[in-house]
């Protein structure tokens, strides 16, 4: 079936938006892992919270996890099958790693997880032989 100048059009700016999106995705936990790692006191979280970590180890999980995102949102531009796997494997990464940091900053992690869901499902639908 043939694609109209306009769906392709359409399918390369969703490929280019899902990889910008993980490269200021990637850019955010950086720097909330960066923050986290030089001020101990950065998150503060009730003394019940079953998955409670020390400071320092949310802001190492955070800056890897950042870092690798960032990578392979450069690695997007590419239009690589392999890109768009680890696209979506890390962007699931990040989004269940900020449900467990919701009761450090819920408003935060909420919309990373909303970000990560929308890159995820980006990266599912773009038909690749359009761009």
């Amino acid at each position: 079936m043939a694609r109209s100048p306009e769906s392709r059009a359409w399918a390369a700016g969703g490929m280019v938006f899902a990889a910008c999106a993980a490269i200021v995705m990637g850019v955010w936990q950086v720097s909330m892992g960066i923050a986290a790692i030089l001020n101990d006191g950065f998150l503060a979280v009730s003394e019940h919270y079953t998955f409670d970590l020390d400071t320092t180890a949310w802001g190492w999980i955070h800056l890897i996890l950042g870092v690798v995102v960032v990578l392979v949102g450069f690695l997007l531009f590419s239009g690589s099958g392999f890109a768009r796997v680890m696209g979506m494997v890390f962007a699931c990464l990040v989004a269940i790693e900020n449900f467990f940091f919701l009761p450090y900053y819920p408003l935060w992690s909420v919309v990373v997880i909303a970000l990560a869901i929308f890159l995820t499902w980006s990266l599912a639908t773009a038909d690749v032989r359009d761009i």
